[in-house]
């Protein structure tokens, strides 16, 4: 169940908090060609599922920017900020893959808040987001991104 935050001062108050995870999804081959042929990265050890099995990881992997991609559709399981009327992805400060996503393999994503400013209309909210593969000790991708949520 995600948190609801309400208006600026609810993201406020949760500067520093951990808001909680998403469920677990699990990556498909499928999507994975999708994102490949969306992005034109057609790199063997993402898409060539023979080959990939003799490569360093054992079988296919998601593209880095696939599992970063899946933070809009994660996040509304985490945290629902009420008193706006939209948000918006504004960018990243810092993002890194230190592990694989084996194709199959499962997903979640945990948020904390980091910093919440006010802006003109709205607030300026950055969360440190974290990757993980179900039964893996390493994240699969760690970044600090920033979203901007517009009042009415």
């Amino acid at each position: 169940m995600a948190t609801t935050l309400e208006g600026v001062a609810g993201l406020q108050a949760a500067i520093g908090q951990h808001l909680g995870y998403s469920d677990w999804v699990e990556i498909t081959q499928e999507q994975v060609q999708l994102f490949a042929d969306a992005t034109g990265d057609h790199q063997w050890i993402h898409i060539d599922v023979e080959r990939a099995k003799e490569g360093p990881f054992g079988g296919p992997i998601a593209h880095g920017y696939l599992t970063l991609s899946l933070a809009p559709a994660l996040l509304p399981q985490i945290i629902h900020a009420t008193g706006f009327a939209m948000g918006v992805n504004y960018g990243t400060e810092k993002v890194r893959f230190p592990s694989p996503v084996p194709v199959g393999s499962k997903l979640r994503m945990g948020a904390s808040m980091a910093d919440v400013t006010e802006i003109a209309g709205g607030a300026q909210v950055t969360m440190d987001l974290t990757f993980e593969v179900e039964g893996s000790t390493k994240p699969s991708c760690v970044a600090s991104v920033v979203y901007r949520y517009y009042a009415g």
